[in-house]
């Protein structure tokens, strides 16, 4: 805790992905991924504007539940869209990680929705993620998720 400080950070309350259709992306992470769906809006005018910089834009939104996390999804219209999809080492780059039970099989259903693993998973050798089997799947829009399956002597732990 910072000394002398006026706020405190109490919780991540959800992550976000902008996306170019929000009927595929919940067609991902509902069907493919088993989330839930929470809600679903739509967005524009000043409020839009200056929380995000998309001044003139109008958003198609959509929440889903996975895994005690919340996923805001958003579709963008009326605004000049550059898709240029980042790369782990790019600045900025951001990813959600994932803890799952069967790492290939997962592999298997996503593709079905485009989202491709960025090679083979790998095994971490060393540290607190010993045995850990990990792999970066990156979707159709350029977001990234990280899929982490635990070695068997952990896998009802929570992961750190």
């Amino acid at each position: 805790m910072l000394e002398n400080s006026d706020f405190a950070v109490r919780r991540a309350d959800h992550v976000g992905f902008s996306v170019a259709s929000l009927d595929s992306a919940l067609r991902f992470w509902v069907e493919g991924l088993g989330g839930q769906l929470v809600r679903v809006g739509d967005m524009d005018g000043e409020f839009l504007g200056e929380v995000t910089g998309a001044h003139g834009a109008t958003v198609r939104m959509a929440v889903v539940s996975l895994a005690g996390q919340m996923i805001e999804l958003l579709e963008y219209r009326g605004v000049d869209l550059q898709h240029r999809a980042s790369r782990p080492f790019d600045p900025g780059f951001a990813h959600l990680a994932l803890i799952v039970d069967d790492i290939d099989s997962l592999l298997e259903r996503i593709a079905v929705y485009e989202w491709m693993p960025q090679g083979k998973p790998q095994v971490i050798s060393g540290g607190t993620r010993a045995g850990t089997k990990v792999i970066y799947a990156v979707g159709p829009d350029g977001a990234t998720i990280e899929l982490m399956q635990l070695p068997k002597a952990t896998k009802n732990h929570n992961a750190d």
